[in-house]
């Protein structure tokens, strides 16, 4: 039977998810056809929506190898050297993969910042926190999830950075 644009699509509850339910933060689901290495620009592109709105979750770390979460926008990069300075580490990478995947819980490439492994640090670039509305990863490949920016610090209690640069 063929899906009719009205149908409304519901993907199986991720951590993130349901995180989301129980703290009663409305949001909308957005599957889209996951392509590895596509990032944010890829989702952008394929569900027609802006990149900048488009939320990057980078799992990172500081010089004691402690693990941060890091909100950017999927048309940016993170001055790693800006943020290091904002925080007060005296420097900040981010973390291989697999270190990724231990700390957050979530693939690469699926990885949202709700419903963590691991309790992190949160910090959300400046500019991100001024937009009407964002998509970020609801905590699957392919699959992200729109709410209001304000839910990082609420949720998250995520720390303003101002960190960008252009791709």
């Amino acid at each position: 039977m063929a899906k009719k644009a009205h149908d409304k699509v519901h993907v199986s509850e991720t951590p993130a998810t349901a995180l989301l339910r129980a703290r009663g933060v409305p949001f909308t689901e957005h599957p889209y056809d996951y392509v590895d290495k596509g990032g944010a620009t890829h989702s952008a592109e394929v569900l027609g929506l802006d990149p900048f709105a488009v939320v990057k979750t980078l799992i990172m770390q500081d010089d004691r190898a402690a693990p941060l979460v890091v909100l950017m926008h999927g048309n940016r990069q993170v001055s790693t050297k800006n943020l290091a300075r904002q925080i007060g580490a005296k420097s900040v990478a981010p973390c291989l993969p697999e270190v990724a995947q231990r700390h957050s819980g979530y693939l690469v490439g699926g990885t949202s910042p709700f419903g963590t492994r691991r309790t992190m640090p949160v910090y959300v670039e400046a500019s991100v926190l001024a937009l009407p509305r964002i998509w970020l990863n609801g905590g699957r490949r392919g699959y992200l999830v729109g709410l209001a920016p304000q839910v990082l610090a609420e949720v998250l209690g995520a720390q303003p950075v101002e960190c960008a640069l252009p791709l």
